[in-house]
């Protein structure tokens, strides 16, 4: 079965490539895991933080945006000592400071859903790359989100980390051609 190239760097990445890479993500709650995991990786491997995932979600009370937007210092030094996820204070701090923005969000558009997807018109961009090294790192759009993110007062949402949101959400189909998931990806884009 043909798939990504990357699809066969570790177990975990070929779960996450046959299962979620690229599906469409309306619920609010798997944005923000997604806009935090983005985050986190910053300098590391997608594999490093597929690794740590069920650590985050636990450290995180599964991405509770309510609850992590009012985290306190103590709960910042629990991170700070949790093995279970990459304990760097700038990317828990920017966790912290991205929920509290995500809500603002919410509040402005009814829900972060309704924000993001508006620039891709509510409709997955279909890409037809034949190879993986054709794919970019960041585009035209994701540099236009990384800017409106960064003027609502995200951190760590720089284009290449909002271009991976977006391939994560299914903003994007990114599979190559070949890959068994890229039409079926494609389907659910249209449905």
């Amino acid at each position: 079965m043909n798939k990504c190239k990357w699809a066969f760097n570790s177990i975990n990445e070929e779960h996450y490539h046959d299962t979620e890479w690229g599906v469409p993500v309306h619920d609010d709650r798997l944005l923000f895991e997604f806009l935090i995991l983005e985050g986190a990786q910053a300098g590391l491997s997608w594999s490093t933080i597929l690794n740590k995932r069920e650590g985050y979600r636990a450290a995180f009370d599964n991405f509770d945006v309510a609850k992590v937007a009012n985290y306190n210092e103590s709960k910042i030094n629990e991170l700070l000592s949790n093995s279970g996820i990459i304990r760097n204070r700038l990317k828990i701090n920017a966790a912290i400071n991205n929920a509290q923005a995500f809500i603002k969000v919410q509040e402005e558009f009814g829900s972060f859903d309704n924000y993001i997807w508006r620039f891709v018109d509510g409709q997955p961009i279909q890409n037809a790359w034949r190879q993986h090294g054709e794919l970019p790192a960041s585009t035209n759009l994701s540099d236009v989100l990384s800017r409106d993110l960064k003027k609502r007062g995200f951190k760590f949402v720089g284009s290449v980390i909002c271009y991976a949101h977006m391939q994560a959400t299914g903003m994007v189909n990114d599979h190559t051609v070949d890959c068994f998931r890229y039409e079926e990806i494609r389907r659910l884009g249209e449905s």
